[in-house]
């Protein structure tokens, strides 16, 4: 069986994570999710936190009744590693507003959250957080028979591009890569970086190409280390794979789920 690498020792968090502050604080909450706390505005990025149909191999950093208040949860694309039904629903009291796709936000209002659709290219606002809705290239239930009921359209998935009074965060999202779009952005001063030999994902050659477009950028490494699913490309990341590739590979965060990195605007490329 494949070796599969494993998040460092989950560092739990309570309320203080949420408390106002001078800076913004990220926490990655192990899969794919995201804890955003910029000067007192708080949000989450594709949280699961409970609920998930995989074996875990991490503890989550924290849980939703633990949670004090949430100005808005952000969900790139339906699967259930990002739209956690459970989670979001545990979260529903204490959560401002749900922002997504068109697609995501029907399903979300369905459940009864208070949920905003956008389109691709279009913004909203969080607080002193400005987000615009980027591609995404994640359709993969067209090429999987079975898998779903409709055709899923390039606009049901999404990354976000979050402005920050600190600097920017990019959250591409599930995407296979998308040269014109992902390689030609201003750098972001952190990148929530997915990488893995998916053919669905940026796949490493592709999350490579990617890193080295904004060789100054930190690299928030998500979406893996936390599911127990050794022969399943999507979760299998391993860090150690990135630091002979990736220039200069000291900005490469290997977080533990529920430890803060704090947000600086990244120095102009040498």
């Amino acid at each position: 069986m494949p070796q599969q690498a494993k998040a460092p020792p989950t560092q739990r968090f309570g309320a203080d994570a949420f408390a106002p502050s001078d800076d913004t604080t990220l926490r990655w909450l192990g899969m794919a999710g995201f804890l955003i706390n910029s000067r007192g505005t708080t949000l989450m990025i594709d949280p699961l936190l409970r609920g998930f149909d995989m074996p875990i191999m991490i503890e989550m950093p924290v849980i939703a009744a633990d949670v004090p208040h949430l100005d808005a949860v952000l969900v790139t694309h339906s699967d259930n590693d990002h739209y956690s039904v459970p989670t979001c629903r545990d979260l529903a009291e204490v959560t401002g507003a749900y922002h997504s796709t068109r697609y995501v936000a029907a399903l979300m209002t369905g459940q009864g959250l208070p949920a905003h659709g956008h389109d691709i290219g279009g913004d909203f606002t969080v607080g002193p957080a400005g987000v615009e809705v980027t591609p995404a290239d994640h359709a993969w239930q067209n090429e999987a028979p079975g898998a779903a009921d409709r055709v899923f359209r390039p606009e049901d998935a999404c990354g976000f591009w979050i402005t920050t009074p600190d600097g920017t965060i990019w959250a591409p999202g599930d995407s296979r890569l998308i040269p014109e779009h992902h390689l030609t952005r201003p750098a972001p001063d952190a990148l929530l970086f997915d990488f893995s030999d998916s053919e669905w994902h940026f796949g490493l050659a592709g999350a490579v190409r990617m890193a080295n477009a904004y060789p100054r950028t930190p690299l928030l490494l998500h979406h893996w280390g936390s599911v127990d699913a050794p022969d399943f490309p999507p979760f299998n990341g391993n860090p150690q794979t990135l630091y002979d590739l990736v220039q200069h590979p000291q900005r490469i965060q290997v977080l533990a789920p529920g430890q803060p990195y704090r947000l600086h605007r990244s120095p102009p490329p040498a």
